[in-house]
């Protein structure tokens, strides 16, 4: 009887882990094993050899010795949530920590420890029940140890800073199997590194989190301005912002107006640009700052109010077809607004967009020293995504995509978010633009600790 290769690897894979891994090894012919490749890009379709569904650290800690022992290809899944698909890889090992979800707040300290397969939702509900916050990303699917891992711009950045910000300690295996505290007295270089620049270092199986205080309720904006008027609306955006205070992290959006349920009908996939914000202080006191946001044009419709912190976060979306580039801005000129405009003239679909997210702040002020995420100096992030679950769009979809990043590339500073690097392919050729002054100590600490290349995928696959 003839086997194939990657029968082969998963049958070398399953008997080297052995009898002593007591998570759940998922090969080619298991009936979970499609449901453990799928990672929430639905163009991203990997064909791992195995998938080892981990327990707890100790089953970690047996993939990584064989790893390092068989030398397969080796991706590691927590959220699964990041757009190039880099959770899952072909003909490989997939390390899955998406079982290993526990979570503990201790709200003396103000400190929170969480597993690898944790989500935002889930720390928001955790953290809330003691009126607490971890910055985080705005959906609530996004997993924590990727979010963090790649510096994590969210709705609070200019008031607390990036998620990597709050990161005090990491439990992570290395490529020797041994398990490791990195924090401010053991391993800081590995801490260094974790913040904001983590990928490829080995598998982070918790991490512990500063925690501020915020919420139960929040003042939040969520205003749609005509998107025939979009030049002037962009523009008094651009020129409000510069006049916040850093308890606002303002953010725009070029796109279609969803068919919320608030929506009357004959609005749904109107062009609009959307403007959001949180205020990270008492409601009460949010009405001089949120209040420039709301007076930019006469809005399409105006949905602000307080609600509960834990709902301002999106919902994560189903499984879908999406591709996402991003550049660094150090200004928005008016030049690079009517660039925006000529490819917002040219967009397809509901799913697609353009969001701006704006920096400085917190952000800024955190000494290059203490952490890898190199973009501190940047006032903003425009980010490019295209979501959409027609395969017969992809073409043009990405087409439009692609074409609306490099026309932005002159307007923009070099440098490009980790976490919204693109597919794979594109993924690496960005690296360095996405490690930008880090790259070179980045290098050193992983041959430090991965010598043979254990983790070469993943640092190679941002």
């Amino acid at each position: 009887m003839q086997t194939t290769p990657a029968a082969d690897a998963a049958r070398e894979l399953r008997q080297a882990l052995g009898s002593g891994f007591s998570g759940t090894l998922i090969d080619p012919d298991h009936p979970e094993y499609d449901r453990a490749r799928r990672v929430w890009n639905g163009l991203v379709d990997r064909r791992p050899a195995l998938v080892a569904r981990c327990s707890g650290t100790a089953d970690v800690v047996q993939a990584v010795r064989i790893a390092a022992e068989c030398h397969p290809a080796v991706s590691i899944r927590a959220g699964g949530h990041q757009v190039a698909g880099s959770a899952v890889c072909d003909g490989g090992l997939v390390i899955d920590l998406s079982m290993m979800r526990g979570v503990h707040v201790d709200p003396a300290a103000r400190t929170m420890r969480v597993q690898a397969g944790v989500t935002m939702g889930q720390l928001d509900r955790e953290a809330q029940v003691f009126g607490l916050v971890a910055p985080g990303g705005d959906v609530t699917g996004t997993g924590v140890a990727g979010l963090t891992l790649g510096g994590g711009m969210g709705l609070l950045a200019r008031a607390h800073g990036l998620t990597c910000d709050h990161l005090r300690s990491i439990e992570i295996v290395t490529a020797d199997g041994r398990v490791r505290t990195a924090g401010r007295d053991e391993h800081p270089d590995l801490l260094w590194a974790a913040r904001g620049c983590g990928r490829g270092l080995g598998v982070v199986t918790s991490l512990e989190l500063d925690l501020t205080a915020l919420g139960p309720l929040v003042a939040t904006v969520e205003v749609y301005y005509p998107g025939d008027r979009a030049g002037s609306v962009l523009r008094a955006w651009r020129d409000a912002t510069e006049a916040l205070p850093d308890t606002v992290t303002p953010m725009a959006v070029l796109r279609s107006l969803p068919r919320f349920r608030q929506v009357p009908s004959d609005l749904h996939d109107a062009p609009v640009v959307g403007v959001g914000a949180v205020f990270a202080g008492p409601p009460d006191e949010a009405e001089a700052a949120l209040a420039p946001l709301r007076r930019l044009d006469d809005p399409v419709i105006d949905l602000s109010g307080v609600v509960r912190y834990e709902q301002v976060p999106s919902p994560p979306a189903v499984v879908t077809r999406a591709f996402m580039k991003s550049h660094f801005l150090d200004e928005l000129t008016d030049e690079a607004i009517r660039t925006l405009l000529d490819q917002e003239a040219r967009r397809i679909g509901s799913g697609t967009e353009v969001v701006i997210r704006t920096l400085g702040g917190a952000v800024r002020n955190v000494p290059a020293e203490l952490s890898a995420y190199p973009h501190r100096a940047a006032r903003y992030n425009l980010n490019v995504n295209a979501m959409r679950r027609d395969p017969g769009l992809d073409d043009a979809i990405l087409d439009w995509g692609r074409s609306t990043w490099t026309a932005m590339r002159p307007h923009a500073n070099g440098g490009v978010y980790l976490n919204f690097s693109g597919l794979a392919d594109e993924a690496e050729a960005v690296r360095d633009a996405a490690y930008g002054a880090s790259a070179g100590r980045l290098d050193a600490i992983r041959r430090r600790y991965d010598p043979d290349g254990v983790f070469e995928l993943a640092a190679r696959r941002p």
